[in-house]
C-alpha cells in the first residue's frame, strides 16, 4: 500500500464533502461568539428574494389615482431616469385591489393566497434603491453595496450569531429551479468574512449539496480504517504543536463534517411530511412544485437550527419567455406566471410556521431589487403593456417575530413613482432586520483593509414604525 501524507488524507476528505459545508464547521474556531447585542425578537429568518423587479403598483401599493389617470402622459418637467429610456403613457394596475383580512391591508388579486394571510404582513411601500440595473441592485439588496466582494446579509448573520446546529450550515441558499440570479454566488458570498460564512447552496434532487459524498462508494471497513489513521495523524500533529488551542478546535470541527452526510439527506427528505401539507405547499402541481419544495425545505432547515435561508424566485434575467419578474414586455403575462409559481407556497409557509408556533420567533422577509414604473415602457403616445425599472419607490414586506402585523408603512406619490413619506433605503432595511435578530448594526463589524466594515456601511437607522 502506498503511504499517504497528511495532505493526501485531507485532500481525500475534501473530495468527499462539500467544501463550503466543511468550511462552515470552522465556525467553532471562535471567530465570533454567537451572542446577540440585545434580546432578539427573531431567532432565525427566511428571505424570499424576487429577481427582476416586482411591480409594487400591481401588488401591494394601491394607487386609485393611477387608475383615474390611465392613458394620460406623466407630465414631468424632466425625463425620468429609467433603464431603457422609453416613457409611455400612465397605466392602471392589471389586477384589482381589495382590502384584506381584519386589518384592511390593500393587496391585489395578483397574490390571492398571500392576500389570505394579509393580517400577518408588515408592508413597506416606501423602499428606495441605489441602482436601476439588476446586478448592482441585487448586490445592494443582499450586501448593501453595488459591487461584488462584500458579505451578504446571511453571511453577516452567520458571523454574528452562528448556527444552532452542529451538522448544518448557518446560511443556506435555495435557488430557483430554472437557474441562478444575475451575479450567481456573488449574491450569497462571504466577501472578506471567513469563508465558512458563505451561503451553502441546496439544489433539488437526491443530492442537494454537491460533492457531499465520494464519487465512488467506499467500503465501510476502509472508511473506518482511513478515519482511524487520520485521527492518529491529527493526534501526532497536535502533540508536536504542544496542544495548540486553535489547531485542536480545527481538528475537532473537521471531524464533525461527516455529520453532514447524515444531516443533509435527512433534512432534504420530504417523504414523511403529511400528504395534505405537501398539497397545500403545491407539490402536486408542476407550476408550484419547485417553490413549494423549497419553502417546505426552508421550514425544515430552520427547525434543525439553520439561522438564515434565502429562497430565490426568478432565475437569469432575459430570455424568452423571461424566467424572472423583469416585466418589460408585458406585466400581466409575466407577473401572472411568476406569481402563480410562488403565491400558494409562500402563503402556506406563513401558515405552517404559525401552526408550528414558529412564526413568533421567525422573521420572514419578502424582497425585490426595485419596482416598476407607473408609465409604460413604450413610445410617448402609447399605453404599452410593460413597465420599466423603478428605483425611486417600491414595496417589500416582513412578517413574524417583532413586526407590527397588518400595516402598510410609508408611501409613494399619487401614481406610485417616487417615495412621498418615510423613505426606507436598503441600509435602514438591513439595520431593521439585524435589530429584530438581536444585532446592533453599528456593532457588527469586521476589520478589513484598514476599515471597520459593516453591512450598513456608514449609514442605517432602524425603521421603528414597522416594529411591534
Amino acid at each position: 500500500m502506498t503511504a499517504l501524507s497528511r495532505r493526501d488524507f485531507f485532500s481525500w476528505s475534501a473530495n468527499g464533502l462539500a467544501s463550503a459545508a466543511a468550511l462552515h464547521l470552522l465556525a467553532n474556531d471562535g471567530v465570533v461568539g454567537a451572542k446577540p447585542h440585545h434580546a432578539p425578537k427573531a431567532k432565525r429568518a427566511i428571505q424570499i428574494s424576487l429577481v427582476g423587479g416586482m411591480s409594487h403598483l400591481d401588488s401591494f401599493d394601491y394607487k386609485p389615482e393611477l387608475t383615474k389617470l390611465h392613458g394620460k402622459p406623466l407630465g414631468s418637467d424632466s425625463k425620468p431616469d429609467v433603464f431603457f429610456g422609453q416613457v409611455g403613457l400612465l397605466r392602471k394596475p392589471d389586477w384589482a385591489f381589495k382590502q384584506r383580512g381584519k386589518s384592511g391591508l390593500w393587496v391585489s388579486d395578483l397574490f390571492p393566497h398571500i392576500a389570505g394571510v394579509a393580517d400577518e404582513l408588515t408592508v413597506i411601500n416606501s423602499m428606495t434603491a441605489d441602482s436601476a440595473n439588476h446586478t448592482p441592485a441585487l448586490f445592494v439588496l443582499n450586501s448593501g453595496f453595488q459591487f461584488n466582494g462584500y458579505p451578504a446579509l446571511g453571511s453577516w448573520l452567520s458571523y454574528g450569531l452562528g448556527t444552532e446546529a452542529d451538522d448544518l450550515p448557518a446560511f443556506v441558499v435555495l435557488p430557483d429551479g430554472r437557474g441562478e440570479a444575475n451575479g450567481a454566488a456573488s449574491n450569497w458570498s462571504s466577501g472578506f468574512l471567513p469563508a465558512q460564512h458563505q451561503g451553502v447552496v441546496f439544489r433539488g434532487g437526491d443530492a442537494p449539496v454537491r460533492d457531499l459524498f465520494p464519487e465512488k462508494a467506499i467500503p465501510a471497513n476502509e472508511e473506518k480504517d482511513s478515519r482511524t489513521a487520520l485521527d492518529r495523524l491529527n493526534a501526532m500533529h497536535l502533540e508536536r504543536s504542544g496542544g495548540e488551542g486553535d489547531l485542536a478546535a480545527r481538528i475537532n470541527s473537521y471531524s464533525l463534517a461527516a455529520k453532514m452526510q447524515l444531516a443533509v439527506p435527512a433534512v432534504a427528505d420530504l417523504s414523511k411530511e403529511p400528504a395534505k401539507l405537501k398539497i397545500q405547499y403545491g407539490l402536486d402541481d408542476p407550476k408550484t412544485a419547485d417553490c413549494g419544495r423549497r419553502c417546505l425545505l426552508a421550514r425544515r432547515l430552520l427547525e434543525k437550527g439553520v439561522r438564515f435561508v434565502q429562497i430565490y424566485s426568478g432565475g437569469p434575467i432575459a430570455g424568452t419567455p423571461r424566467t424572472s419578474w423583469d416585466a418589460h414586455e408585458n406585466v400581466l403575462e409575466n407577473h401572472s406566471a411568476e406569481a402563480g409559481r410562488i403565491d400558494r407556497p409562500i402563503a402556506t409557509l406563513l401558515q405552517d410556521l404559525k401552526q408550528k408556533d414558529m412564526l413568533k420567533d421567525t422573521l420572514v422577509i419578502f424582497t425585490t431589487e426595485f419596482g416598476r414604473t407607473p408609465f409604460t415602457q413604450s413610445a410617448g403616445n402609447v399605453v404599452g403593456t410593460g413597465r420599466d425599472h423603478n428605483k425611486y419607490g417600491f414595496s417589500c414586506w416582513l412578517a413574524g417575530a417583532g413586526c407590527k402585523p397588518g400595516i402598510a408603512f410609508g408611501s409613494t406619490d399619487d401614481i406610485g413613482w417616487k417615495v412621498a413619506e418615510h423613505p426606507v433605503p436598503w441600509y435602514d432595511f438591513h439595520a431593521t432586520v439585524l435589530h429584530l435578530l438581536g444585532i446592533d448594526h453599528e456593532k457588527l463589524t469586521y476589520y478589513h483593509n484598514g476599515i471597520k466594515r459593516r453591512l450598513t456601511n456608514v449609514h442605517g437607522e432602524v425603521v421603528k414604525g414597522v416594529l411591534a
